[in-house]
């Protein structure tokens, strides 16, 4: 597939104009060939010089990332931001961002992924940002606890896991929201579930869960945002004829 189809095809299957809002540039952030048959696409969470040198090696004609190159202000072509930029247009390789829309996908997003990871199979939008709901709630097949969830959406305290087991032992029902979602918990107090799923978590949350006798898992930004890039290849792969690999460059954050 071209990659100027590709991208059409990414925007299409992934609802990117829908959130015009997003401070990423969600799309094609460098394409030295937009005329170039992708054949390969190595996905992973970060556009970092590790991530981009090793797919560059496999052989990628295309990274997907959830976190881009470009934020919403330019920015200038030196140092660590050049050397990146200059890799990718020498391996001739294409730069694809995903960001809210990768977070919010009913389907292939990160906080969907998590919610059929954990086997929940009806699930509904929570937490409002602009307008748009980002994350979804729903019930467990059956009862667990932290560390039950923990296990199942493979977070680890070697890896950033941070647990705020204030609630319920035996939980019920979840809201999940990947990354950053902790300046989000007063919705996931407010959502009538017994444990708020998300990235981070702040020290200023820590007294508020306490009181109020709520659960917090928070698995890490890096690894509550593995989901949608891995669902995405996986979607490449079967529905596009496309090879992936992915690429774990975990952070501990």
């Amino acid at each position: 597939m071209k990659l100027n189809d590709l991208e059409k095809e990414l925007f299409r299957r992934l609802m990117i104009d829908e959130y015009p809002f997003d401070i990423s540039m969600n799309g094609l952030q460098v394409a030295p060939n937009e005329e170039k048959d992708i054949k390969k696409v190595a996905v992973s969470v970060d556009a970092c010089q590790a991530t981009i040198d090793e797919a560059a090696a496999k052989g990628a004609d295309m990274l997907f990332v959830h976190h881009g190159l470009f934020w919403g202000s330019p920015l200038s072509l030196r140092g660590s931001h050049l050397a990146r930029v200059r890799k990718l247009i020498e391996s001739d390789m294409a730069l694809f961002a995903c960001h809210l829309p990768l977070d919010a996908h009913p389907a292939l997003g990160n906080n969907a992924q998590m919610a059929l990871a954990l086997g929940i199979r009806e699930y509904d939008p929570f937490c409002s940002y602009k307008g748009k709901y980002i994350g979804f709630k729903g019930k467990l097949p059956m009862a667990m606890n932290t560390s039950e969830i923990s296990s199942l959406l493979g977070f680890s305290t070697n890896w950033g896991l941070r647990v705020l087991p204030f609630g319920k032992e035996m939980i019920e029902s979840v809201a999940i929201v990947s990354g950053s979602g902790g300046d989000d918990l007063d919705q996931a107090m407010n959502a009538d579930v017994d444990c708020y799923i998300t990235g981070e978590i702040g020290h200023v949350a820590y007294h508020t869960c306490l009181e109020e006798k709520f659960n917090v898992i928070a698995g890490g930004h890096y690894q509550t945002e593995v989901f949608g890039v891995r669902a995405v290849g996986r979607m490449l792969e079967k529905a596009l004829g496309i090879e992936t690999f992915f690429i774990d460059r975990r952070t501990g954050l």
